[in-house]
């Protein structure tokens, strides 16, 4: 069983910048991510990361959103930068330990002026 336990949603303007944090209770878990989901949206992949430091982003946020782990403190990022409104959803983090996966409760983040 794995943990997972994120932080650093929150309210913020359009064009400013957040960054979430996920912390594992375990080592080795590949892969990981952040997925969102919207009011009334299906849940969406936002960016993955393998342990060997594969990454994945969707279109949306590729330019803008960046993915990182912290091996040594069993930790996942996504640091998110130039906020759009629509960009607004509950993040969850993900991990992936075969055959099980796991997520985290998931922290809102919410862009508006």
């Amino acid at each position: 069983q794995v943990q997972l336990v994120e932080s650093g949603g929150g309210l913020v303007q359009p064009g400013g910048s957040l960054r979430l944090s996920c912390v594992a209770s375990r080592s080795a878990i590949s892969p990981m991510g952040w997925y969102r989901q919207a009011p009334g949206k299906q849940r969406e992949l936002v960016a993955l990361i393998t342990s060997r430091g594969s990454i994945n982003y969707a279109d949306s946020v590729k330019g803008r959103f960046t993915i990182s782990r912290d091996n040594a403190k069993n930790t996942l990022y996504l640091q998110m930068n130039s906020l759009k409104p629509e960009d607004t959803a509950v993040y969850s983090c993900y991990a992936q330990n075969l055959p099980y996966t796991y997520w985290g409760q998931g922290t809102q983040v919410t862009v508006s002026s």
